[in-house]
């Protein structure tokens, strides 16, 4: 390291690193933060600088015709960092750009230079783990900015960029205002909505099978402790395998040859012949059985165990992850590597010798090589930083950090531990019956007849735990578990065996289970779509723009996301198509390593390859024939019964015209036909007449509507069509079965004047979206309860006007007591309470607010759950500020070496 005569600017991207790594440096380094990125292409036509205006491009922010030219616009919270940055940059001799070592850092990195224009030595500092010895060998070992790395992110964005602003304009025209396409966010979508179609598709299967409880007789002296009864299942009858639920397809049709399909009564016939049967072995066959441990994390694999094993979304666990990094407790946390350093390989076997014994540890380090294809860069496996790794106890951590912290720990150390080891041992068990017996087939109604049957049982017994000591994997369901025992006795060929219990049982076929986090994160990976650093983001996209949402921890697509993957497939099948779209993360690792030039991608993405019958974006958008909107939001179910998407819900319709909603949380797969016919004939709600308003005449009715219960006046036939009744929307305390005339009367009457401010502007009580305010020009204050609205005097409101202006419910509302109290926060560990909010029922911390989501309840909400959405809330940060004037460049073409 150099000596602390010279002065060194080290820049990194978080607050967080930028303090762990002022720890290491010392004295003759300034550590600052970028706080993110500093410049991105602008995101409204208001941040459109005023000499851009003009071009046709600059809604973009990227001109197609002169080589995908992008604009960049400094925002206008972030113009104090670059201020502060420039400031700290005139007392230092050198430059170090220390941001993470991927395309997105690289990219800050390159931002960084492009805006600072430092005039001294500029070099490139990157590392893996923030420790001393890490930092201090990054110090020693700086390299020059990767170009080819910032021109990967940048044409991902553009892509992005191309994509989302010239897609989504389709979408709002078609389907819905205000919705969004994306390159990744879309093909996420659609694999949700395909797996809903396969369940929509699905047609249950019925069967039977039988098992039998048998003993083995007597313990024999030398068995010790060995099981004597095991159970066994019925395998075969007459030679035909008995089918189970992998038999049948999707349809519920039975495929594959020499069958038997039972039905319960069948079965439970059977099951009693069964009962009287003698029984004996025909043959056992014991294997040894071996597993070797599961390489260390990546992010991905992080990502699914995560959410397997602590309930974690994948946002939650990036979230947790780059907090422990930054604070130096674990090493990068995305990578596709699976490698191990030989540092971190030996602090892994001494710790698997001091903890475990010698006995765990074998021969040879172990070595795992990454199946990923294009591995994102060089980085290490995820794994505990340092050359010794800290136990769990030893961190200190407590909460969330804590418990993913270990689960990182336990991958690591089992990863370089001995293989479990065991044996298998599968039974083949005839069964003789005393008289033969026929049975029918319930796929074909064919009579099979026989005396004979077979039955199987299969056991595991593990002999070494080896890396099971230290860490088991969770699995999906219906997988056994690594550690999973079954005994069974010690048998012999021809051995006798008992009838103890023998029992038939109902089954029906499974539809395909929908994606959970952890599994949707597994299938982008095995498409190869998208980057797994990405994967988060991609989630937390689909769920907050209404596509999916959450029922229990299964992704649930809506009939929204329905409409816009129809109008995608049909209209844009390139633009979702899996392969496509894995075949360009290829390409943008080809721009990565140096192999391919961005502006030749960007040019086949846009205007389509040269020569090439595949047409590209620019060609797609703007040729789209007559696309029928209402055909692309309306799904048929039968009996001339469909679902439509409108823009204020969806709902079914007949033929005959009668509709009913149909309620957001219930899933596409529900909607059965019986059940919408069950919608339809339901009563209807229907207006009241509650009288006639004595000053005008007309009729006043109360209605339910989509914002809630109100009442309206009605009109005459012959009013001018600009007429509009007044309408007012019921109290809390009121139902269009119970408000009166006079009661309608007053809400008919608002907004109520209440009299005019010393300062000459006119104060009024009125009701709204959020409750009841008071309005004076453009000054609102919320009032505590609906009577007010009525009751209040001028005095009391210019009162009211007299205080410092609060947010939401004001006064009222801070000063109201928890809803629900749900105890320590575990990654804060304060306090969750839920309160009631201008916006509705909210959980927090006392320091972070997270609103509930539609599928989310008072009554049911737990501590795990508030904990996930604060944990959310949280890793988006706070809002942006909106900006008004930004800092603007062009990309400028980097000369490369």
């Amino acid at each position: 390291m150099a000596g602390p005569s010279k002065r060194r600017l080290v820049i990194v991207e978080s607050p967080t690193k930028a303090v762990s790594l002022a720890k290491f440096l010392g004295s003759g380094y300034m550590v600052e933060s970028s706080r993110g990125h500093v410049r991105d292409l602008p995101t409204s036509a208001a941040e459109v600088p005023a000499k851009y205006k003009g071009e046709k491009w600059a809604r973009n922010g990227v001109n197609v015709d002169a080589d995908f030219e992008p604009l960049y616009v400094v925002a206008a919270d972030k113009k104090g960092t670059i201020r502060e940055l420039k400031a700290k940059l005139k007392d230092a001799d050198e430059l170090l750009l220390a941001t993470d070592e991927d395309r997105e850092g690289e990219a800050i990195a390159w931002h960084l230079l492009d805006e600072l224009k430092p005039k001294i030595p500029v070099k490139r500092m990157v590392f893996h783990e923030i420790t001393p010895e890490a930092i201090h060998a990054a110090v020693d070992n700086t390299r020059e900015l990767d170009t080819d790395l910032v021109d990967a992110q940048e044409t991902r964005r553009i892509l992005d960029r191309l994509y989302g602003y010239e897609v989504s304009p389709v979408l709002w025209k078609k389907v819905m205002p205000r919705l969004s396409a994306g390159r990744v966010q879309s093909v996420a979508t659609r694999l949700v909505v395909d797996r809903e179609r396969e369940r929509i598709a699905f047609r249950a299967a019925a069967y039977a099978d039988i098992e039998a409880v048998l003993e083995a007789g007597e313990a024999q002296p030398d068995q010790g402790g060995e099981p004597r009864t095991f159970t066994a299942r019925l395998a075969s009858f007459d030679s035909r395998r008995i089918a189970s639920g992998r038999d049948f397809d999707s349809v519920g049709t039975l495929v594959g040859k020499d069958l038997l399909q039972l039905s319960l009564a069948s079965a439970e016939e059977l099951a009693d012949h069964l009962a009287k049967a003698s029984y004996a072995v025909a043959g056992v066959e014991a294997k040894a059985y071996t597993r070797r441990p599961y390489p260390p994390f990546r992010t991905t694999t992080l990502q699914q165990e995560a959410g397997r094993k602590l309930g974690f979304t994948a946002q939650r666990t990036m979230s947790v992850a780059q907090d422990l990094y930054e604070r130096g407790f674990i090493t990068y946390m995305r990578t596709d590597s699976v490698t191990l350093s030989t540092t971190a390989v030996t602090a892994a076997r001494d710790q698997v010798k001091h903890l475990y014994g010698g006995q765990y540890l074998p021969a040879q380090p172990r070595v795992y090589a990454s199946k990923v294809k294009n591995a994102q860069e060089a980085h290490e496996a995820i794994r505990p930083a340092g050359e010794t790794f800290r136990t769990p106890q030893q961190t200190g951590l407590s909460g969330d950090h804590l418990r993913l912290y270990e689960l990182v720990w336990k991958r690591t150390i089992a990863s370089q531990m001995k293989d479990a080891e065991g044996e298998t041992v599968s039974v083949r068990i005839g069964a003789t019956l005393p008289e033969r017996v026929a049975v029918a087939d319930a796929s074909t109604g064919e009579v099979v007849e026989s005396g004979r049957a077979a039955f199987t049982a299969s056991g595991r017994t593990i002999t070494f735990l080896g890396y099971l000591l230290a860490y088991v994997e969770s699995v999906d369901d219906d997988e056994s578990s690594d550690d999973a025992q079954a005994r069974l006795p010690q048998l012999a060929s021809g051995q006798r065996l008992d009838a103890k219990d023998v029992t038939a049982s109902a089954h029906e076929t499974r539809p395909p289970s929908r994606y959970t986090e952890p599994s949707l994160v597994a299938k982008l990976e095995e498409l190869e779509i998208g980057r797994p650093s990405t994967y988060a983001a991609i989630i937390r996209t689909i769920t907050s723009r209404d596509y999916v949402f959450k029922k229990g921890s299964a992704l649930v697509p809506t009939w929204l996301a329905f409409a816009v993957t129809r109008l995608l497939e049909e209209h844009f099948p390139k633009l979702v198509d899996y392969k496509f779209t894995a075949d360009m993360e290829d390409t943008l690792d080809e721009i990565a390593n140096g192999n391919a030039a961005r502006v030749a991608v960007l040019k086949d993405f846009y205007f389509g390859p040269q020569g090439s019958p595949h047409e590209g974006l620019q060609k797609l958008v703007t040729e789209l024939g007559d696309i029928d909107a209402k055909a692309m939001s309306t799904f048929a179910i039968g009996d001339g019964i469909d679902v439509r998407v409108g823009r204020y819900g969806t709902y079914i319709e007949d033929s005959e015209g009668r509709r009913a909603n149909v309620d957001p949380d219930l899933p596409p797969d529900a909607l059965t036909l019986e059940f919408a016919h069950e919608l339809l004939d339901r009563p209807q709600a229907e207006e009241r007449e509650v009288g006639t308003d004595p000053s005008t005449g007309l009729k006043v009715v109360a209605k339910d509507g989509r914002y809630g219960p109100y009442v309206t006046e009605v009109l005459p036939e012959d009013a001018p069509k600009s007429a509009k009744p007044r309408t007012g929307s019921l109290f809390a305390s009121m139902t269009t079965g119970t408000v009166t005339l006079e009661d309608a009367l007053k809400l008919l009457s608002l907004p109520r004047v209440v009299g005019t401010a010393g300062d000459g502007e006119e104060i009024t009580a009125q009701n709204g979206r959020y409750g009841p305010y008071l309005k004076k020009g453009t000054d609102s204050r919320s009032l505590a309860s609906e009577d007010q609205i009525f009751d209040i005097t001028l005095e009391e409101a210019e009162a009211i006007y007299a205080q410092p202006k609060t947010r939401g419910r004001g006064a009222a509302r801070a000063a109201a007591g928890p809803l629900k109290e749900l105890g320590a926060d575990p990654a804060s560990g304060k306090p969750v309470v839920v309160k009631d909010g201008r916006f509705g029922p909210y959980v927090t911390d006392g320091e972070t607010n997270a609103t509930l989501r539609r599928s989310d309840s008072v009554e049911a909400v737990t501590l795990e759950r508030a904990a996930e959405l604060l944990a959310e809330k949280r890793a988006k940060g706070p809002a942006p500020k909106r900006a008004a004037a930004r800092r603007t460049t062009t990309r400028k073409p980097s000369a490369k070496k």
